[in-house]
């Protein structure tokens, strides 16, 4: 029972950051129709967000210290932060180690302005264009990207830690009536199940009880006809395309402490990610959500050693055996709309 809480715990944590991204693709493709292989990119530079912070609050200045010397006998020169000096060592150690979460402010209006500029400058030249197209110019804005950030930030990792009173593990067991540490899981991978289920949930919400995400449900629905109507449903299509990329760039903020963001971070989830839109349905919100964790459990029980053993490397395959067995018996996908990805 501990070896099957703890890799369905597993699969939720990496269900989450499958889900989040591919809720922002089928975002974009169910509005704008657009295969977006460049929103893996996306995650990545929402992941440097927090490593930019991260590197602007810990900017410092030298001074030197009296009380301190070396052992010749010199007074000694310390760093000292400037937000440390500007708002205290206690507040400013405080926004030093909450830098991950905080970077979540600094993230949001970067990421809908990427997207912006991505939608506006580039991809609405492509709308009416074949999905092989699309694909081809988004991946190579994807490589164009990542070697910006490769050049900007490095080729190696950058260790991005979460705040310290969410480092350590939770006895996860016990809260559910098992013997005491009989199952113990990092806190901050269950932190960050929460959040996608927040942002998850948030996303859905808007979409269905604002004014503005009703008429983008229609929209998706029948754009042409909501266009007679009067109503800019292109403007309103470029805005959700900037939620897309919010939600893919709040994913790989929270990510961060868990894998040390580089540069290549984005297309290793963006195939994964394009492969659950498509298990879930191309266009079906529902379905990239329930496709991403449920993928995501299957990855992680397939991870366990006992099954390794039996079938070596179906971790490695398990997610493209799932898709190649949907898109034989049910082409659209498990939620997908009849028609698409069909003819």
């Amino acid at each position: 029972m501990d070896a099957f809480l703890l890799q369905i715990l597993n699969g939720l944590d990496k269900g989450s950051a499958y889900a989040l991204i591919a809720l922002g693709l089928t975002l974009i493709f169910g509005t704008l129709g657009v295969v977006n292989f460049a929103h893996g990119a996306l995650f990545m530079i929402g992941a440097f967000c927090a490593v930019t912070l991260q590197r602007l609050l810990t900017l410092s200045y030298e001074t030197v210290d009296p009380e301190r010397t070396d052992f010749l006998g010199n007074p000694m020169t310390v760093e000292t932060p400037y937000v440390e000096a500007w708002f205290g060592p206690a507040t400013g150690g405080a926004l030093v180690d909450w830098a991950v979460p905080l970077a979540i402010v600094l993230a949001i209006p970067v990421m809908m302005l990427v997207g912006f500029v991505m939608e506006r400058g580039l991809i609405q030249h492509f709308y009416k264009r074949p999905h092989a197209d699309q694909i081809l110019v988004t991946f190579g804005l994807a490589i164009v990207l990542q070697e910006i950030v490769k050049a900007v930030y490095g080729a190696n990792p950058i260790p991005t830690p979460a705040p310290s009173a969410l480092r350590g593990s939770m006895d996860v067991g016990a809260l559910v009536g098992m013997e005491a540490y009989a199952v113990v899981y990092p806190i901050w991978r269950l932190v960050y199940f929460v959040f996608a289920a927040l942002v998850i949930g948030g996303v859905f919400a808007f979409l269905r009880f604002t004014t503005f995400g009703m008429v983008v449900r229609a929209g998706m629905a029948d754009r042409e006809t909501v266009g007679l109507l009067g109503i800019d449903i292109d403007k309103r299509f470029t805005l959700m395309f900037g939620l897309a990329a919010a939600v893919a760039g709040l994913a790989g903020v929270m990510y961060t402490p868990i894998l040390s963001p580089n540069y290549h971070m984005g297309m290793d989830f963006l195939v994964l990610s394009f492969v659950v839109v498509v298990v879930g349905g191309m266009g079906s919100l529902p379905g990239a959500v329930l496709a991403g964790f449920l993928l995501g459990i299957l990855q992680s029980f397939a991870s366990m050693n006992e099954v390794k053993s039996l079938i070596p490397g179906i971790d490695q395959i398990i997610i493209y055996l799932v898709a190649i067995v949907i898109l034989l018996t049910r082409p659209r996908g498990l939620m997908g709309r009849r028609g698409v990805m069909e003819e």
